[in-house]
C-alpha cells in the first residue's frame, strides 16, 4: 500500500478512521523554522467533522500532537511526526454491514487486493486519512509563506448544479471563502448551495461538487518535465483525495473547444519581467510554472454512503437491502477545502525544494 508523496518533501500518513488515531511523518523540513501546534491546528478545525448541520454529525477536536521533530518551537531537521487521537469512533454502527459492500465505497476493492478490509468506516479509503495530509500541509503552506510568500485559497465553486458567480482570483481571500458555511465566497450563491445541501440530507442522500484553488506568487521554474510536471503532480495529488473524480487546470476542458489564436497567451513586460496577458494556461506552460497564478479545479462525487436502502448483494451474491449506518457527510466540498489547499502546498513545497537544488550557490 502506497501511503506516501513527494521526493524531498515527502510524507507518510497513517491510520484508519475507527482505529485509536491518524497521523503523519514528514521528512525534508527544513531545519530552524519556527512551528508550533498553533500553527497547524488552523486547518485541522477547518477540515474537522462536526462543523454545522451541513456536514457529518461525528463529534472530532482533532487536537494535534507534535511528536518529535520539533524542540523549542524550532523544527530539528529531523522527521516531524504528528498524531491525532481519534475520540468518538463507533465501531458498532458497522456490524451489520460487514457482509455487504457498500455500493460504489471501497470495501469489495479492498477486499479484491489485500484479502481484508478495515472492518469499520472506509479504513485508509476513509477522508478521516486526509488528517495527516492537511496537518502536513500547514507545515508545507508556513514554508511556502516564509520563503516565497505563496497563497494559496481553494473554495466551494458548484455544489450540484448550482455554481458560484465569477470570482476574482486575484484577489479572493480565506476570511471570504469562510464567511459562511458552504465555504463559497458567492453569499448569494452560497445559500443556493447550502439549500442543495440540506435537501440532500433531509431526502437521506448526497450531492456533489466542484472546488476551484489558486496559488499566488509562485516562482517561474517549478515542475520537472517530462513525466513530474507541475500539472501532471497536481493532478496525481488531487485525485489521490478520496471521492475525487476530476481535475482540470487553466482552461481546462473548455479549452478543447476554442481555437489556438483565442487560447494563447500573449506575452507582455510587466514590473520588470516577462508575463502573459491573459492566463489560459493556469499558470504552467511546459509542465514548469511561469511566473502566473497557478489555478485549477477539483470535481467530487456525490458520498458513496447514503442514509436511503438500497438494493444490492452481499459478499455471497444474495440480494439484501442495505441500510446505511454510521455519520457521513451530505456532500464533502465545504470539508474539502483545507485539503485541497494543502495538496497543493504539498506538491508546491516538493518542487521548491527540487528547484532549490539547482540554484548555485
Amino acid at each position: 500500500m502506497s501511503s506516501s508523496l513527494g521526493t524531498l518533501f515527502r510524507i507518510s500518513t497513517f491510520g484508519e478512521s475507527h482505529c485509536s488515531g491518524v497521523g503523519v511523518v514528514i521528512d525534508g523540513v527544513p531545519s530552524r523554522m519556527e512551528l508550533h501546534a498553533e500553527d497547524i491546528q488552523f486547518q485541522l478545525d477547518r477540515r474537522r467533522p462536526g462543523q454545522s448541520k451541513l456536514s457529518t454529525e461525528r463529534d472530532e477536536a482533532d487536537r494535534v500532537e507534535i511528536l518529535s521533530g520539533v524542540e523549542n518551537g524550532l523544527t530539528l531537521g529531523s522527521p516531524i511526526s504528528l498524531l491525532v487521537r481519534n475520540k468518538d469512533q463507533r465501531p458498532q454502527d458497522y456490524g451489520s454491514m460487514n457482509q455487504i459492500p457498500r455500493p460504489s465505497h471501497a470495501d469489495l476493492t479492498y477486499r479484491q487486493k489485500y484479502g481484508i478490509h478495515a472492518s469499520s468506516g472506509g479504513g485508509r479509503s476513509s477522508a478521516r486519512e486526509t488528517i495527516g495530509r492537511v496537518a502536513a500541509g500547514a507545515i508545507a503552506e508556513k514554508f511556502l509563506a516564509q520563503e516565497y510568500g505563496i497563497e494559496i485559497v481553494a473554495w466551494v465553486s458548484s455544489v450540484g448544479e448550482v455554481e458560484a458567480g465569477t470570482i476574482d482570483f486575484s484577489s479572493v481571500t480565506r476570511a471570504q471563502v469562510d464567511a459562511n458555511e458552504v465555504r463559497c465566497p458567492d453569499q448569494k450563491a452560497a445559500q443556493l448551495m447550502a439549500e442543495q445541501i440540506l435537501a440532500a440530507r433531509n431526502d437521506k442522500d448526497s450531492i456533489g461538487g466542484v472546488l476551484t484553488c489558486v496559488c499566488r506568487n509562485l516562482p517561474a521554474g517549478l515542475g520537472e518535465p517530462a513525466f513530474d510536471r507541475l500539472e501532471a503532480q497536481l493532478a496525481h495529488a488531487m485525485l489521490s483525495i478520496p471521492a475525487t473524480k476530476g481535475f482540470e487546470i487553466g482552461s481546462g476542458f473548455a479549452g478543447s473547444a476554442m481555437r489556438g489564436s483565442a487560447h494563447n497567451d500573449p506575452y507582455c513586460f510587466n514590473k520588470g519581467r516577462l508575463a502573459t496577458l491573459t492566463n489560459r494556461s493556469g499558470g504552467v506552460q511546459g509542465g514548469i510554472s511561469n511566473g502566473e497564478e497557478v489555478y485549477f479545479r477539483v470535481a467530487f462525487k456525490p458520498p458513496a454512503t447514503i442514509g436511503q436502502t438500497q438494493k444490492t448483494v452481499d459478499y455471497h451474491g444474495r440480494e439484501v437491502l442495505l441500510e446505511a449506518k454510521g455519520r457521513h457527510d451530505p456532500c464533502v466540498v465545504p470539508r474539502a477545502v483545507p485539503i485541497v489547499e494543502s495538496m497543493a502546498a504539498l506538491v508546491i513545497a516538493d518542487l521548491a525544494l527540487i528547484q532549490k537544488m539547482r540554484q548555485p550557490y
